[in-house]
């Protein structure tokens, strides 16, 4: 089920992935592409959603579709960004372990939009605001303007997703926080170190009982 993909970057096992250094100009420029390369993938990890779910009320593939759309933004900003430092999307090499979440929950909506949005995007809100202060303290002062359009739009994602889990848990009569329990567990999501955005996670629709249960995980 994999998409197209263009031949570069060279797709390594996360461990494997050379570590970022904050204090170079070339670790910098990595961390930014990794970011361009969970953009990228965002893209085509919306358009699945959109596709491979039959049955679905339309609002579902409208709600889709603006995500491909904002993410695909997003490759764009970060991508021109990555230009203007001297290097080009396809450099560094990458990870697809975030491609794996999708095809692990290709057979079930439920899962998707548990273990997608509402989990991986969601970890995406707790990372951007430390990750842009780092670059920023670095030096790089205007990617800071592109993270805050992403973490923006991200929010607005994991609302999506939020909203489509707790519709899907209705349907099929089922408690929103305990099929969450049942299905990371069933998936083993790895444990979450934190720290967790708070304000950005009750914006995008995360309830108080379920931040409080995060939390005490954390």
């Amino acid at each position: 089920m994999l998409p197209g993909y263009p031949e570069r970057p060279e797709l390594v096992p996360p461990r494997t992935v050379p570590r970022r250094s904050m204090h170079t100009p070339q670790g910098r420029a990595a961390m930014i592409h990794a970011m361009t390369h969970i953009e990228f993938n965002a893209i085509n990890l919306a358009l699945d959603a959109l596709w491979r779910f039959p049955g679905m009320p339309p609002q579902y593939y409208a709600d889709w579709l603006q995500v491909a759309d904002e993410e695909a933004l997003h490759f764009d900003l970060l991508s021109a960004h990555l230009h203007s430092l001297g290097y080009a999307y396809g450099d560094f090499p990458a990870h697809n372990s975030l491609w794996e979440w999708a095809a692990r929950t290709e057979h079930d909506v439920l899962a998707r939009m548990a273990l997608l949005p509402r989990t991986m995007e969601a970890r995406g809100l707790d990372v951007t605001p430390g990750m842009k202060a780092r670059l920023e303290q670095a030096g790089d002062v205007a990617v800071g303007a592109i993270m805050d359009v992403i973490l923006r739009d991200e929010i607005g994602h994991v609302a999506i997703g939020n909203r489509w889990f707790g519709w899907l848990c209705a349907q099929r009569g089922l408690e929103p926080i305990d099929a969450y329990r049942v299905l990371a567990a069933e998936y083993h999501v790895p444990q979450y170190r934190g720290p967790l955005n708070l304000a950005a996670r009750r914006a995008a629709g995360f309830s108080a009982a379920e931040l409080e249960e995060l939390a005490s995980a954390v």
